[in-house]
């Protein structure tokens, strides 16, 4: 499936024409019945698929996310502003000369800048691609800005590989943008225009201006880093936050929500902070705003803002430095320090989802190094110590003669989850009473 190299939208030599019709195709049966055929590259098979979990339509259409009011002064204080200069000596020139549009988005996929030749910015008026519509990949389907951001790769699509049907007379290439400094994803730089834009020098242009924007952005940060503000919320019910120079202890609630917003450093809309932290999705969005409302009375300059919402500035926090350690390798500095699960009474459906995540990613990670400190630090500990596999793991890293006690534990743990999973078992037979035994003793 896709072409030899998978960047590229239309190979050389290849007519667009035929091209077109071969994704108007696939497109067509992708939505009918789910089939990907052979013409769509890969990169475009897992968007499509995202946009089928996510139940997007292909009529989908943009809505506007930012009113003009909100989002100039949204865009003043947007980093990516300092270096629009940059973007409209290299693309701007590049998109009046083709009758393009260079079009600059956030890390949600809002619009925030699209500039370029008159009539190309009327017919994009009629698709809705204007400043303030918000064109993430969760919202609009396929298309290179939202993909851009959603994979953080440099993404070109052309045509019919775009979701939205509304979208299929047009071709884009974008990509993402990144603080040079901490690697936090900024937004994206795009060009959007006709069929001549599927050639591969478009995606390596807009891949290149992305890069000049980082080094830009690096030489106006020069100087000495700004303290980061810190949250501890791993093994404790309620976090720790410290902000310039204060440590604020936050309340449950204001615990959830400073801990989704530092997994979500781009930004959450009202809706998706109200599902994340909200098991009853009856909750009225007042509620999230009067919660809100007490936490910058709390923090004051260093509460988050909003449309959407997002920390005032970088915000370090214990459980993203324990993944990034995982992910790099470094079980032993992730894990020796270890307190805990991430907020352990949080019923907020994010929290719970965040936390299991962390732990499961903790878990292989512990499990797969096979250290017999490690494990036991884990077993030992509330959350491990009716951890099966991690008492399997002790007995096999430990030497032949530690070895009874762990698999002592082991067959303790596998004679008590037997029971259940047979008194469970029971109780769905029709006519039977389940008889719950006594736990078993190690």
């Amino acid at each position: 499936m896709g072409d030899r190299d998978p960047s590229v939208a239309l190979p050389d030599g290849a007519d667009p024409a035929a091209r077109l019709l071969e994704l108007r195709r696939a497109h067509a049966a992708f939505t009918r019945d789910g089939r990907v055929e052979t013409p769509v590259r890969a990169v475009i098979a897992r968007s499509w698929r995202r946009c089928a979990r996510a139940r997007l339509s292909p009529e989908c259409a943009p809505r506007v996310e930012l009113a003009e009011a909100e989002l100039r002064p949204y865009r003043e204080e947007h980093p990516l502003a300092r270096v629009m200069p940059l973007f409209r000596d290299l693309v701007g020139a590049f998109a009046a000369h083709g009758a393009h549009l260079m079009a600059v988005c956030d890390a949600r996929g809002s619009l925030l800048w699209v500039e370029g030749e008159p009539a190309t910015l009327r017919r994009a008026e009629s698709l809705g691609f204007v400043p303030g519509t918000r064109w993430a990949e969760s919202a609009m389907g396929t298309n290179a800005p939202g993909t851009a951001v959603a994979v953080g790769e440099p993404v070109q699509v052309f045509g019919a590989e775009h979701f939205s049907r509304r979208a299929h007379p047009w071709t884009c290439a974008a990509a993402p943008v990144r603080d040079p400094r901490t690697g936090r994803l900024l937004g994206a730089v795009d060009i959007t225009g006709g069929d001549g834009l599927a050639h591969p020098h478009s995606l390596a242009f807009v891949r290149a201006v992305a890069r000049a924007a980082e080094a830009q952005l690096a030489l106006l940060d020069e100087g000495p880093p700004a303290p980061r503000d810190c949250l501890t919320a791993l093994g404790r019910d309620e976090a720790l936050l410290v902000t310039g120079g204060r440590r604020v202890r936050l309340g449950r609630r204001h615990s959830e929500i400073m801990a989704l917003l530092a997994h979500h450093p781009e930004g959450l809309s009202g809706e998706e902070l109200a599902i994340a932290l909200y098991e009853d999705e009856s909750v009225s969005p007042v509620t999230l705003r009067a919660e809100m409302s007490r936490l910058r009375a709390l923090l004051g300059t260093s509460a988050p803002l909003s449309r959407p919402y997002r920390t005032a500035g970088p915000l370090d926090a214990d459980f993203t430095t324990l993944t990034r350690q995982l992910a790099a390798g470094a079980v032993s500095a992730a894990l020796h320090p270890y307190p805990g699960p991430l907020l352990p009474a949080s019923t907020a459906p994010g929290v719970v989802r965040l936390r299991r995540r962390i732990e499961d990613q903790a878990r292989a990670a512990l499990i797969a190094r096979s250290d017999a400190g490690l494990l036991a630090d884990w077993v030992c500990s509330a959350w491990g110590a009716d951890d099966p596999e991690a008492w399997r793991a002790l007995a096999a890293a430990l030497p032949p003669e530690g070895r009874p006690a762990a698999l002592a534990r082991v067959r303790a743990l596998d004679r008590e989850l037997g029971s259940v999973v047979e008194v469970a078992s029971a109780a769905r037979r029709p006519g039977r009473r389940a008889t719950y035994p006594q736990p078993a003793r190690s």
